[in-house]
């Protein structure tokens, strides 16, 4: 089994700024897990401390029992792939894919034969004489895959990998990335990304990211049917979050008295009601919402209808209609009580 991961509330400043805030996470040997947030939350910062790349201010990281923060990047024996592939545009794909063995100067012998073995693992074995000029985006993102993998990494680190590509190509990669860790369980995966289908797909657990600190952690399973805040349940999905008032028995959206499981959250209090768009049915139903469609948008194989109920815009995802609403009809919407999370307090901005 390989290394796992460990941060130990670590930090990382630039100037001052806190560009990750004491962050406490621990990726376990073989295991996949994605750092998911927007812009400037820190997941990358946080891949890069890993990586070496930047030194955190205080905290540790460690690679299985060893502690590598002070270790310079080619000592750790990390495999990397950004997102731009970053290979050498005078090398083809074989001495490429080599850089990494002879920087680590192994066995002249070994080499070939490693060259050929990552290559096949990403399907390129018949691209080895090319240039990367000669390949595709896809096929440069296999090779810089293979480059990584080839020095037979316990930890292989994934910086945004398919964010260059276009979205067919980047669907077929995901399918890719999937089957080559079932070829690799043993390798710890460290994945940042700001996409949540990549997310949800490739990832084992998903660490939710926002504004330098970690927000949540969880399976996939776990945030989306699950969410414990507001950011997790906007960021992973797509979300209804509603301001209903707690009842004894349920909650209340303007008229409608909902039933739903209050949990721990008393009565008398403001909170956010969490429903999924694609759990949203149309027409009479329990948990019925009556309101007028504001927006209707045809997605192909679903409609999405908004609907204004008692000021709060109600989203529902629906498989196509022959006869959709119009704008300015009253609708009837409808939720089953299994299928709403209550989170405490009201809907803020994030």
């Amino acid at each position: 089994m390989g290394s796992g991961i460990r941060f130990d509330r670590v930090s990382v400043a630039y100037d001052g700024n806190t560009v990750l805030d004491s962050l406490d996470l621990t990726v376990a040997p073989g295991e996949v897990m994605a750092l998911l947030g927007p812009s400037g939350s820190g997941k990358t910062t946080a891949l890069r401390a890993v990586a070496g790349f930047v030194r955190p201010v205080s905290g540790r990281v460690f690679l299985g029992e060893r502690d590598v923060t002070d270790l310079p990047p080619h000592q750790r024996g990390i495999g990397m792939v950004v997102q731009q592939y970053a290979l050498f545009p005078h090398m083809r794909v074989g001495d490429n894919v080599a850089f990494g063995l002879r920087a680590r100067k192994a066995a002249k012998g070994d080499i070939g034969a490693r060259v050929a073995e990552a290559l096949d693992m990403v399907g390129m074995a018949s691209y080895a004489e090319r240039y990367p000029r000669e390949l595709s985006g896809g096929q440069q993102q296999r090779v810089a895959i293979a480059r990584a993998l080839a020095i037979r990494p316990d930890v292989l680190l994934l910086d945004e990998p398919l964010s260059a590509l276009d979205a067919q190509l980047r669907s077929g990669m995901l399918g890719e990335l999937a089957s080559l860790h079932r070829e690799l369980p043993e390798v710890s995966i460290l994945y940042v990304t700001h996409d949540q289908v990549e997310a949800l797909t490739l990832a084992d657990r998903i660490a939710v990211m926002d504004r330098a600190r970690l927000r949540d952690c969880g399976t996939p399973q776990e945030l989306y049917r699950a969410p414990r805040t507001e950011f997790t349940a906007s960021f992973v999905g797509n979300a209804n979050l509603l301001a209903v008032t707690v009842g004894a028995d349920g909650v209340s959206l303007g008229d409608a008295r909902l039933k739903v499981d209050t949990g721990s959250v008393a009565a008398g209090v403001t909170a956010t009601l969490c429903v999924r768009p694609h759990l949203v049915g149309l027409g009479e139903g329990p948990n019925a919402l009556t309101g007028r469609v504001t927006e209707v948008q045809w997605r192909g194989a679903t409609h999405r209808v908004y609907v204004d109920v008692a000021g709060e815009r109600v989203k529902a995802d629906l498989r196509e209609l022959r006869d959709p609403p119009a704008i300015g009809d009253v609708v009837t919407l409808h939720f089953a009580p299994e299928d709403a999370v209550l989170l405490a307090g009201g809907v803020t901005d994030g």
